[in-house]
């Protein structure tokens, strides 16, 4: 089973008392109502909005991967991690069913997570390369990393449907870090099309017809960069579709447009 708020799990945002959101329209008055992003990861955290996700992710953390069957599973839906008031944004796609889902922390636990973490570390935003647990004392400087879609999915591939649902909570972190946010890079092609109508919800003036994803691809919003990255997979990274100097480019160039460069 997943491991229930208040119980002492390392970053745990919710308490007992977090409203649960069990519905789409659930999420959407409580994403909207959250005061800031410990809030929003709060809610985030216990929501239960999307059937077949709250199944999948409880269901992987009772049956878990023999290499893990030793260890506690989050199985809860992970909420972003990193600066309280960033200046840069990272969006992923979503949790993997034996990483975040596994420790309850973006990116953390599986092979993705050594690339991304890893790279931050190199362009100084990292306060260390590895990222194995949500008690293991990373930090973030003025970064934060969140997703499109906050379960683990059935195949790593969530539906239409859970992304709209699930698209409040992105919205909301957006206005709330958007004052101060200077870059926004995006893992992936499914986080590249959700982020764009959750901008376009959120009041940001998106050109009229945005670029289609790829490595490297930038587009401005309201002085505000925007920039595609191939995702940290397995899919990419054991191929050579996405190098160590292809991934530095991007997230060193996101990091010198939020100021962040040169100030490890």
């Amino acid at each position: 089973m997943s491991v229930r708020p208040g119980t002492g799990w390392p970053g745990e945002l919710a308490t007992a008392r977090t409203p649960v959101a069990t519905t789409p329209a659930e999420v959407t008055s409580l994403a909207t109502s959250a005061r800031d992003l410990a809030g929003v990861g709060a809610r985030v955290s216990v929501c239960r909005a999307c059937p077949r996700l709250v199944e999948w992710r409880e269901r992987v953390a009772v049956e878990k991967r023999r290499s893990f069957a030793a260890e506690t599973y989050w199985g809860r839906p992970v909420p972003g991690f990193g600066s309280a008031d960033p200046a840069l944004l990272i969006v992923g796609l979503a949790p993997a069913a034996h990483g975040a889902n596994r420790t309850g922390r973006m990116f953390t636990g599986d092979r993705s997570g050594d690339w991304l973490y890893a790279a931050l570390h190199r362009v100084g935003i990292a306060s260390q390369p590895t990222s194995v647990s949500a008690g293991d004392g990373l930090t973030l400087r003025g970064t934060y990393i969140t997703a499109a879609v906050r379960c683990a999915p059935p195949a790593n591939a969530p539906t239409p449907a859970e992304r709209d649902a699930c698209r409040p909570w992105l919205e909301r972190e957006l206005t709330l870090t958007w004052p101060r946010l200077r870059s926004i890079v995006v893992l992936g092609g499914f986080g590249w099309a959700a982020l764009w109508p959750a901008l376009r919800a959120v009041g940001a003036e998106v050109p009229a017809r945005v670029p289609n994803f790829g490595h490297g691809v930038s587009v401005e919003v309201e002085g505000r960069s925007v920039l595609g990255c191939y995702h940290v997979s397995q899919q990419n990274t054991f191929t050579g579709r996405l190098t160590e100097p292809m991934l530095d480019d991007v997230l060193g160039r996101a990091a010198l447009l939020a100021g962040l460069a040169g100030h490890g």
